[in-house]
C-alpha cells in the first residue's frame, strides 16, 4: 500500500526546507559575496600568497598603487601578475589600514573590502599628515591645506552646466548637495552659497566618464565613485556611470548608490579632511551599494574644527551623533537597504525572498 504524505505535513517541510536554505546562503563562505567593480572577478586570488602567479594580480597591484599602498620604483614599469614581496608589504598595509585580519595573504575578507565601492582619493599611507592621537582618527591632507578666506567665511559652489545626468532632476541634486553642505556648515564657520557662475565658483560640481582630463579617470559602475581635491582645487567629481540614488524607495536598483553619502564625503575632502579609520565616520573611504551614511561623527567634526574652528553657536551633541549611535544607526540602514549578492553564476534574473526586513537576492 502506498502511503501519500500528510499535505500539511509536506508544507512544514518545504517551509523548514527554505528557512535552512536561507541559513545556507547567509552562512556561505563569504567569497561568494565579492563584489566585481570591473577589475576582474576577484574569487580566482582568494588564498594567494607571496610566491603565486596568478593572471590579473597585476590589476591589483595597479589598485593598490592608485590608492597609495604600493609604490612603483619606475615610472616605466609595468606591473607583473607575480605576488612578489612588494606586493605581500602592500597588502599588509591594506589590511593595517582596513583592521583586517594581519594575514599577508589574499584573503576573502580582504578581496571583499578591495571590490566595495569606494572614493577615487588615496588613502593615507605615505606623505600624509595624521594626528597621532589615541581617540582621534581623521586625517589631514599633506602640509595641512584649507580654504583661506576673509572672516566670516563665505565658499560658493556651483553645478557643470555640461555635465550632468539625466535620470534624477536638476532640482533633487541642489537639494542632496544643500543638505551635504548644510552638514558641515552646522559645525564649523564656513558659510556655503550655490551661484550660477561656473566659472568663477570656489567649488565645482559635475559628473563625469572614463578619462575626463583630471588625471583621475573613472572605472564605470562601481568601483570609484567620486573624487575631489584638497584645498583650494575646489574641483567635485562624480562618476556618471553609477546609478545615484536621492531616494532608495524611488530608486530600485541593485547598485544604486546614495548621492548624499557620497556628496558629505568628498565635501570633507575639499574643506581638507583625508581618509578616517573610522567605520561610522562620513569620510571612510568605502560605501557599499544602497547603504547611507552622512551623520558626521565626533572623529569627522573634531577634524573639520581642527581646521577651521568650531561654530560659535554649535551646542556639542545637537548637530553630530556619537559613534555609539551613528554605528546602531548604521546597523539598522544596512539590515532594512542593504542587498548582497549570491551565486553570480545560476543566471541574471533575480530571485528575491522576503524574510522579515531582510532582502536576499539570489543572482
Amino acid at each position: 500500500m502506498l502511503l501519500l504524505p500528510d499535505p500539511s505535513t509536506s508544507h512544514a517541510f518545504l517551509f523548514l526546507f527554505i528557512i535552512s536554505l536561507l541559513s545556507f546562503m547567509a552562512s556561505v563562505d563569504n567569497t561568494r559575496e565579492i563584489y566585481d567593480h570591473g577589475l576582474q572577478r576577484f574569487e580566482r586570488f582568494v588564498g594567494a600568497k607571496r610566491g603565486c602567479n596568478i593572471t590579473g594580480i597585476s590589476k591589483l597591484k595597479e589598485y593598490l598603487h592608485r590608492f597609495g599602498y604600493l609604490p612603483q620604483t619606475n615610472n616605466n614599469s609595468v606591473f607583473t601578475d607575480l605576488f612578489n614581496e612588494e606586493l605581500e608589504l602592500a597588502v599588509l598595509r591594506y589590511q593595517e589600514k582596513f583592521g583586517l585580519p594581519i594575514t599577508a595573504r589574499l584573503d576573502a575578507g580582504t578581496l571583499n573590502q578591495m571590490a566595495i565601492p569606494r572614493c577615487g582619493e588615496p588613502d593615507d599611507i605615505a606623505g600624509r599628515a595624521s594626528t597621532t592621537h589615541l581617540t582621534e582618527n581623521y586625517v589631514y591632507f599633506t602640509g595641512r591645506p584649507k580654504w583661506v578666506r576673509q572672516k566670516p567665511m563665505t565658499l560658493t559652489y556651483a553645478f557643470s552646466p555640461w555635465s550632468f545626468i539625466d535620470y534624477l532632476s536638476p532640482r533633487d541634486i541642489r537639494i542632496v548637495f544643500r543638505r551635504a553642505f548644510s552638514r558641515w556648515s552646522n559645525v564649523v564657520p564656513i558659510t556655503f552659497l550655490e551661484t550660477g557662475d561656473y566659472g568663477f565658483a570656489d567649488i565645482r560640481i559635475g559628473f563625469y566618464s572614463g578619462d575626463h582630463g583630471d588625471g583621475q579617470p573613472f572605472d564605470g559602475v562601481l568601483g570609484i565613485l567620486a573624487h575631489s581635491f584638497s584645498p583650494e582645487n575646489g574641483k567635485l567629481h562624480l562618476d556618471a556611470s553609477e546609478r545615484w540614488a536621492v531616494d532608495f524607495e524611488r530608486e530600485p536598483s541593485e547598485v544604486a548608490v546614495d548621492m548624499e553619502s557620497v556628496a558629505v564625503h568628498e565635501i570633507g575632502h575639499l574643506l581638507g579632511l583625508a581618509h578616517s579609520t573610522v567605520k561610522d565616520a562620513v569620510m571612510y573611504p568605502s560605501l557599499k551599494t544602497r547603504e547611507r551614511r552622512v551623520d558626521l561623527t565626533v572623529d569627522d567634526v573634531k577634524g573639520v574644527q581642527s581646521l577651521y574652528g568650531s561654530k560659535s553657536s554649535l551646542r556639542f551633541g545637537s548637530s553630530l551623533v556619537s559613534e555609539s549611535t551613528s554605528s546602531t544607526n548604521e546597523a539598522a540602514a544596512i539590515l532594512a537597504l542593504k542587498s548582497e549578492w549570491w551565486f553570480r553564476g545560476l543566471g541574471s534574473l533575480p530571485v528575491v525572498l522576503l524574510l522579515g526586513m531582510t532582502m536576499v537576492h539570489v543572482i
